[in-house]
């Protein structure tokens, strides 16, 4: 593989999975049509903006290089609370874009998280 190419692949998927979460739970949080669809879940209604804002700032902090391990904890954590609530509730079809959300999570810091910045290898 092109080097220049494998060095940018695991940064440009960060900021795709960054940028693709901020936007999605930004819709999430503050759409009138989430609250809507909310409601029906039965569960309390400050639940999905405390959902919807801890994935945003968990999202922010895996973009900032010096907080990108932190962010990506967080995001597995946040992404593995909304998929219980979406299998709690038999929504099904939510789960497999928070698990493939959390694999790109883990193989962004498995590479590490600057540009040029080598995976380390045991």
């Amino acid at each position: 593989m092109n080097r220049s190419l494998a060095q940018l692949s695991i940064p440009l998927l960060r900021w795709t999975l960054g940028l693709v979460v901020i936007l999605e739970s930004s819709l999430f949080a503050f759409s009138s049509s989430a609250a809507h669809f909310f409601a029906k879940t039965g569960l309390p209604m400050w639940l999905r903006p405390a959902l919807g804002c801890g994935e945003i700032l968990a999202a922010i902090l895996f973009l900032v290089p010096f907080t990108a391990r932190f962010g990506g904890y967080f995001l597995i954590v946040i992404f593995g609370l909304a998929g219980l609530v979406h299998i709690l509730h038999g929504q099904f079809g939510g789960v497999e874009g928070l698990l493939v959300y959390a694999v790109v999570v883990l193989v962004c810091l498995a590479h590490g998280t600057k540009t040029g910045e080598e995976p380390q290898h045991e």
